[in-house]
């Protein structure tokens, strides 16, 4: 379709730097019970400066220029912590905290990077990104979900969707977590029973760290099969308000940090989109709008105990758009067409909202975690858009899904060893009230179902780490149990046990040799546990639907550089999976559906299919070291999965070959220059019937064609590769910064090919033309439906 540009004229004042100074301050404590840590030593690497923290660990670094650095706190018989870019300015002073780790090998200083640590629970697959780099991610638009995919083993849809697809394995089988409280949606008009949408939730602005998990999961963690995001938020400043404005292509943002009282900090972001604007100017066919909102407190309530309080919600809507564009060809007529016959009228709103209590003492912690989520998920559909008659109703869907979750754990430490048990607890309730004349059930009736269903969760795990031969092997050993009442053979936990363990060598200074094998469960979507027929019967229940399990082997290699800030890292991985919902009605697993909006898995199901992912990831990253950074990563992977007819097929997900190249320099001046380039084979895709499609029944029902479900993923797209560019500029003075950029998505113009477009042919006066030889059908015809086009965004941040 064509899209026109369209970018914002923005202007700034210049000003002068008076003479001041940037400072970092903050303090330094021992994670494991929460006291501080006096004497440490703090330094600016690459500069002659230096301080030390006082006994309270309270430090302070001045004398420092705007900019950029690398910052690294130690002590004798602690791993040393060092976080890169971090960002000076004489606005305010920067809030640093350190959390330096007890090390029993012996009382030498051990230098270890908090960016490249090797955690005893995670000591592979695990990844972390800071807020700079996500904010300055070429073509990120500030979006986290899109930054990740300069990570290996990460794939993306050539759409402007934020599905992601980790190691050949379906954007539902990631889980998030915000310090540590489950936040199940974080991408706007979100796919109910999937995943993905087409902008994140999460204000960058107040990101602190992500952590990304693709592997050798910790067993406090539950229900995924690809995936953990840890996001960590920013604490607020504990000494005054500090605010922020951003002024982007398509919202507007404004967040908020500072302190309550002497023993509390807050954050609060809130977001307006104005993406309706931008896409009337554009002549598309749906108007999007968007809201969403992120608070976060921490009250430091004694000296051994701390509660936080965190909330994300959104609200998006969307809408139609039946203006016709200037200039508009017969293609993009068509196109245009086809999307206002399909796309239904929709509302969605979802938040997560908990609390968290962490009590220390002197060889560990409780934790504590209450929390709850909701979502809303509402559309409906009339034929060609007239509501002016019910029976033009195609169909009319809502559904809600909330949870309330409990989960308690203890950390213990001591002598070197590690132990964490808990449990934990979720009660849910999914309503869908459901009228649909385009699924029809086996007996012909029309779909028409309204009912509650309630579920209860459980599970408890139990997990160690210690180090043996001379510090050099790592062993963490862990095994959970989950049970939920949605069918017979998942109310029993001993069904879905689940051991893993994961091992790291130290084979010589810096080079370490790591694997992990584990079995792993996720529940099916709510949209399938919650399927009711007419007759009120839990269809799939009654079929007995389980917990998804996939089994997960990995070994590989990672040789660390900290001297100049680099890693290289080689990973194989090989995953199968077991009990995956299949559909009845059209005889293939929900995992060769791919991800569209709307809803998946919402039919009746059984638990037969099988698939497997594996493959080879490299990665070789560069932290900022003499102004340069950069990521290269590449991922050789298959993932396949069976139907209950057939042997193994590629998947939705088989992308077979995915780099990606992302790198930076920064100049002189505070100017900062970034690109990345991806390349990600085609995926396969399912061709449609056209005998079925054409006639005039199924037509006038579904407005497209009917798939060939007999040539599953029988047909492939071609490779998909894009550059994005970026221009950062950076402006310091007393009270204030300013911060411009200019952004380039899709630099080349590449168009991506997507699945062509099966619409009928149209008369002069828009009539579906009837084929003359048999009057049950339509004629139609395929047409292109590329995706991409240049998309300049100019964009500014102002902190006050």
């Amino acid at each position: 379709m064509k899209v026109s540009l369209i970018t914002f004229a923005l202007f700034f004042t210049c000003g002068f730097v008076l003479a001041q100074e940037g400072i970092i301050q903050g303090k330094i404590v021992n994670p494991v019970n929460n006291e501080p840590i006096p004497f440490a030593n703090v330094v600016v690497q690459g500069l002659d400066k230096g301080t030390v923290s006082d006994e309270e660990g309270q430090y302070q670094l001045t004398g420092l220029e705007p900019g950029l650095y690398n910052v690294r706190a130690s002590f004798v018989g602690f791993k040393s912590q060092t976080f890169y870019e971090v960002q000076v300015s004489l606005a305010r002073p920067v809030q640093l905290d350190f959390e330096l780790e007890e090390d029993a090998s012996n009382l030498e200083e051990v230098v270890v990077s908090s960016e490249f640590s090797r955690s005893d629970v995670t000591p592979l697959s695990a990844r972390k990104l800071n807020a700079n780099e996500i904010e300055r991610y070429p073509g990120g638009n500030r979006d986290i979900s899109r930054v990740i995919q300069s990570l290996p083993g990460v794939a993306s849809t050539a759409s402007f969707r934020n599905d992601i697809i980790i190691r050949g394995g379906a954007p539902n089988e990631n889980k998030f977590f915000i310090d540590e409280i489950e936040v199940p949606v974080i991408n706007h008009f979100a796919t109910q029973g999937s995943s993905g949408g087409p902008v994140g939730i999460l204000n960058v602005n107040l990101i602190k760290n992500v952590d990304v998990i693709s592997g050798g999961f910790p067993a406090n963690r539950m229900n995924a099969l690809s995936s953990f995001f840890e996001f960590q938020l920013k604490d607020g400043r504990r000494d005054k308000m500090f605010s922020q404005v951003t002024v982007g292509a398509s919202e507007l943002t404004f967040s908020n940090e500072g302190p309550i009282g002497e023993r509390t900090t807050y954050i609060v972001s809130a977001r307006r989109s104005y993406l309706q604007g931008l896409f009337r100017l554009l002549g598309l066919p749906f108007l999007p709008t968007f809201n969403d909102f992120t608070f976060k407190t921490k009250t430091q309530i004694n000296e051994k105990t701390e509660l936080t309080v965190l909330g994300v919600g959104a609200i998006d809507q969307f809408a139609l758009n039946f203006d016709v564009p200037d200039g508009e060809t017969t293609e993009d007529r068509e196109n245009r067409l086809f999307l206002l016959d399909n796309l239904p009228i929709s509302t969605q709103w979802n938040y997560a909202t908990g609390i968290k209590l962490k009590r220390f003492r002197e060889n560990g912690f409780w934790t504590f975690i209450l929390s709850r989520n909701m979502l809303n998920n509402r559309s409906y559909k009339y034929a060609q858009n007239d509501a002016s008659q019910e029976e033009n109703l195609l169909f009319d869907y809502l559904s809600q899904e909330s949870e309330n979750k409990f989960r308690a754990e203890n950390s213990v430490f001591k002598d070197g060893f590690t132990l964490q048990y808990g449990v934990n607890y979720e009660f849910s309730r999914y309503l869908i009230e459901n009228f649909d004349r385009q699924v029809l059930v086996q007996d012909g009736q029309v779909l028409d179902i309204s009912s509650v269903s309630l579920f209860n969760s459980y599970g408890a795990f139990v997990m160690g780490s210690k180090k043996y031969l001379d510090e050099r092997l790592l062993v963490n050993l862990g095994v959970r149990m989950d049970g939920s009442d949605f069918g017979a053979t998942a109310s029993n936990p001993l069904n879905q046990l689940s051991p893993r363990v994961s091992t790291s060598y130290q084979l010589k200074d810096n080079l370490f040799w790591n694997a992990n094998a584990g079995i792993y469960y996720q529940k099916p979507p709510y949209t399938v546990l919650g399927f009711q027929n007419n007759e009120g019967a839990y269809v799939n229940q009654e079929n007995d639907v389980r917990f998804i399990r996939s089994t997960h082997l990995i070994t590989g290699l990672e040789w660390q550089l900290p001297e100049k800030n680099r890693r290289f890292s080689a990973e194989v991985f090989y995953k199968n999976y077991a009990n995956y919902p299949s559909s009845i009605r059209n005889g293939i697993a929900l995992a060769n559906l791919g991800a569209d909006f709307g809803v998946i898995g919402n039919e009746p199901v059984t638990s037969d299919a099988r698939g497997r992912a594996y493959g080879l990831e490299l990665l070789a990253q560069q932290r900022l070291f003499k102004g340069f950074y950069g990521i290269a990563a590449l991922t050789l992977v298959r993932s396949e999965f069976t139907n209950p007819n057939t042997e193994f097929l590629p998947s939705s997900w088989d992308n077979r070959f995915i780099v990606s190249l992302t790198a930076g320099k920064r100049l002189q001046k505070d100017w900062e220059l970034g690109a990345r380039w991806r390349f990600l084979g085609g995926t396969p895709y399912t061709p449609y019937d056209f005998q079925a499609s054409s006639l005039r029944s199924n037509w006038d029902l579904f407005n497209q064609g009917v798939f060939d479900f007999s040539r599953i993923n029988g047909e492939r797209l071609n490779s998909f590769h894009q550059l994005d560019l970026r221009v950062d500029k950076k402006y310091f003075y007393d009270k204030w910064n300013l911060n411009w950029y200019f952004d380039v998505q899709n630099a080349y113009n590449f168009q991506a090919e997507q699945q062509a477009n099966l619409v009928p042919q149209r008369g002069d006066q828009g009539q579906l033309l009837v084929d003359p030889e048999d009057p049950s059908r339509y004629l139609l015809r395929e047409v292109p439906n590329p995706a991409g086009t240049v998309l300049p965004t100019i964009g500014l941040i102002i902190e006050f």
